[in-house]
């Protein structure tokens, strides 16, 4: 069926422009604008013709295909009929056929849109942390930051600028063996240099732009309860072991108790303890074992309860839970011993004198080096020979009470005539001087000059809790008791269904 092809359609251009070829996006995005701005052509030119004499025509519209465009986009251009593969039927409408001419009357400017090309989508630049050489440096005996610099061919210089710091100078000075480093470096430069000081602590020394610089980091821990029961069948640190204590908790439980408890002499079978402790957590690992927050021993018969408390002062002991120090003045024995080679007896034969002469002591039997703590807190009043008794050193402590312990190898450099020692401090090792046939330590415990049984005599207690402390003290041992006894019913509940 053949039309009078409209006025509207017809070319006003030239239509052998040729269109670049474009992206699809490109594409669409030029029809999305250029069909708008032809549809406000359109209307601004009807209403030129509306504004003449003649009546407005209008003829059955075809689809209007854009041709595609290369930068700009001209709405003469969005009139032009352009090679459509589609065609679209519109029923027509009748109205007067009038010609027009398209240099009548005045022309409405063209409307026109400058499409930029599309800005390339970048994304965002990361930049990755330069890798460096890493060094991880355990300090042996002997080693010194310059050493190990020279080893490792790093800067000297640059040692010399970090040992400076203020914040750095007394931590890389001071190092001994087992401590760690981690050093960076670009080329033997140094980047940055890292050290753990303590569980709590680190240094971190780095490279800025007008220098080194150090700081002091607080590491984070978590601390965790936890609970333990054991039941000894032949000794404290087997039966420890099976119930999954370090070799820690179980030397913290036995000094515990001490005061109390001779964990060689007087253990028996099927004596029990339950404890109550920390555990050190860090980044999500277990670190360490922390400490024992309190602690039940049942031995033969006899109950010891003890709760660890600090104090404002930050000074941390042991309590009974009424308030009693567990400690004593003295401890039973001042030196970790295999067997007690020979007891206090006034009517020993001496083993090579092969006289009877009195045994005024204890004599524990202990491998030679072994370190000998002060019984109690006092003051040295004798460090030499002293004829069969060896090596020996005599400690006056208050109440006119002495401890002597002698053929030792040798003596602790802070043990000397005059100084004051504490109690558990090291102040000599384990020998065989004097009239002695082994290693042991000959250890005497006399009052007023009277020598008494170190095993049996009666000691005296150390001081309870001062008074400012004691109802703060007080408030926190009922909770913590009432955690260990509902412990100890499922422990007890669970013996007896095995």
């Amino acid at each position: 069926m053949s039309r009078p092809v409209s006025p509207l359609l017809h070319d006003y251009k030239s239509s052998a422009k040729s269109a670049t070829p474009t992206s699809n996006a490109l594409r669409w995005f030029a029809i999305g604008l250029g069909l708008p701005l032809a549809g406000i052509g359109l209307l601004l030119f009807q209403d030129n013709v509306a504004g003449s004499p003649s009546t407005p025509v209008a003829e059955t519209v075809e689809q209007i295909v854009v041709e595609e465009p290369s930068v700009a986009v001209d709405t003469d251009d969005l009139l032009t009929s352009a090679h459509s593969t589609t065609e679209t039927i519109v029923p027509s409408l009748e109205y007067q056929t009038v010609s027009l001419n398209i240099d009548d009357g005045p022309r409405f400017p063209a409307a026109t849109a400058t499409l930029d090309e599309p800005t390339p989508f970048h994304p965002p630049l990361i930049l990755a942390e330069p890798e460096y050489d890493r060094i991880a440096l355990t300090i042996s005996r002997g080693d010194t930051l310059d050493r190990l610099f020279r080893k490792h061919k790093i800067s000297l210089g640059h040692l010399a600028e970090i040992t400076r710091l203020a914040d750095a100078s007394h931590y890389l000075r001071m190092l001994k063996p087992g401590d760690k480093l981690e050093i960076q470096h670009d080329d033997g430069n140094l980047i940055s240099l890292y050290r753990e000081l303590s569980l709590t602590r680190s240094l971190l020394i780095s490279k800025e732009a007008d220098g080194f610089q150090a700081k002091l980091i607080d590491r984070q821990i978590e601390t965790r309860k936890r609970l333990a029961y054991g039941r000894i069948d032949s000794s404290l640190f087997l039966s420890g072991a099976e119930a999954g204590l370090s070799d820690k908790l179980i030397m913290n439980l036995a000094g515990i108790f001490a005061w109390d408890v001779d964990f060689v002499l007087d253990i028996r079978r099927d004596d029990d303890y339950y404890v109550l402790y920390e555990e050190i957590w860090q980044d999500g690992e277990y670190v360490t074992d922390g400490e024992i927050v309190a602690a039940e021993f049942n031995n033969n018969g006899r109950k010891f309860q003890a709760i660890r408390y600090i104090d404002n002062d930050n000074r941390a002991d042991y309590f009974t839970p009424d308030g009693h120090s567990v400690r004593k003045a003295f401890v039973r024995a001042p030196v970790d011993f295999t067997r007690i080679s020979s007891s206090f007896n006034p009517k020993r034969r001496h083993p090579i004198l092969n006289t009877i002469r009195a045994h005024r002591g204890v004599d524990y039997a202990a491998p030679r080096g072994t370190a000998i703590m002060a019984a109690g807190d006092g003051k040295v009043i004798f460090r030499g020979v002293k004829s069969g008794y060896g090596n020996t050193l005599i400690v006056q402590h208050g109440g006119n009470i002495t401890t002597l312990y002698a053929h030792m190898s040798g003596f602790a450099k802070s043990a000397r005539v005059g100084r004051r020692v504490r109690q558990g401090q090291t102040i000599g090792f384990v020998g065989s001087t004097g009239l002695a046939t082994a290693n042991h330590l000959h250890y005497e415990y006399r009052l007023n000059g009277v020598h008494r049984n170190p095993r049996t005599v009666s000691l005296p207690q150390a001081d309870p809790i001062k008074d400012e402390y004691r109802q703060a003290f007080l408030a926190t041992v009922q909770p913590i008791l009432d955690e260990l006894l509902n412990y100890k019913r499922t422990q007890i509940a669970a013996l007896s269904y095995n």
